[in-house]
């Protein structure tokens, strides 16, 4: 298993994240400069403001870096993470990564008071069959491309998906007490050769 997950730290819920690797036994690092990645055996994008997280890495000259620890290492982006990691967003302020073969709508569910918690089949993650998923002024999956493996849908919609190393979804899986999602993430960790950035 992995023993050092980085969090994009910039803004949003990246403790949250932090506290459920740590209770994993990983070593969880909160990024906030780009020579930070080299160490990381994977990444999370965490939830947040996808706005303000787009400025907040172009500021610090995140988008380059992240795009090439994700040709390499596993990453998974939760809610606005997920919208920085796909090749579409429908709002002109969020330069996505384009990591991942999916366009994604934001706030598609409402604003704020319009968050839900709602059990969704979970196959992949074992037993129990179903997750408790908490959505929070979560985005939409309105498109993926033929490479991209859908893994858990709510209402006939995508809600967490995977290609190649990129693992996404529009939920938060950091505010339960349950580690599936992220001990499923741990697992992309030990199928891939962990090569070191340096000199690329």
């Amino acid at each position: 298993m992995a023993k050092r997950i980085g969090i994009l730290a910039l803004q949003g819920d990246f403790a949250r994240h932090a506290a459920m690797l740590r209770m994993l036994g990983v070593e969880a690092v909160e990024i906030r400069g780009c020579e930070q990645l080299d160490d990381c055996d994977g990444l999370i994008l965490p939830g947040g403001e996808s706005t303000t997280l787009a400025k907040l890495m172009d500021k610090y000259r995140f988008y380059e870096p992240l795009r090439q620890f994700a040709r390499r290492r596993p990453l998974m982006g939760t809610c606005a993470g997920a919208i920085l990691a796909a090749a579409e967003v429908d709002d002109p302020r969020v330069k996505p990564l384009a990591l991942i073969d999916i366009s994604v709508q934001r706030n598609a569910y409402g604003r704020q008071v319009d968050s839900f918690i709602t059990e969704v089949a979970a196959p992949c993650l074992g037993q129990p069959p179903f997750f408790r998923a908490i959505f929070i002024r979560a985005p939409r999956i309105i498109g993926c491309g033929p490479e991209t493996e859908i893994l858990i849908s709510f209402q006939n919609q995508p809600v967490m998906v995977r290609q190649g190393n990129i693992l996404v979804l529009t939920f938060h899986p950091e505010l339960t007490a349950d580690p599936r999602i992220h001990h499923f993430f741990l697992g992309m960790t030990e199928k891939r050769e962990q090569p070191s950035l340096a000199g690329r």
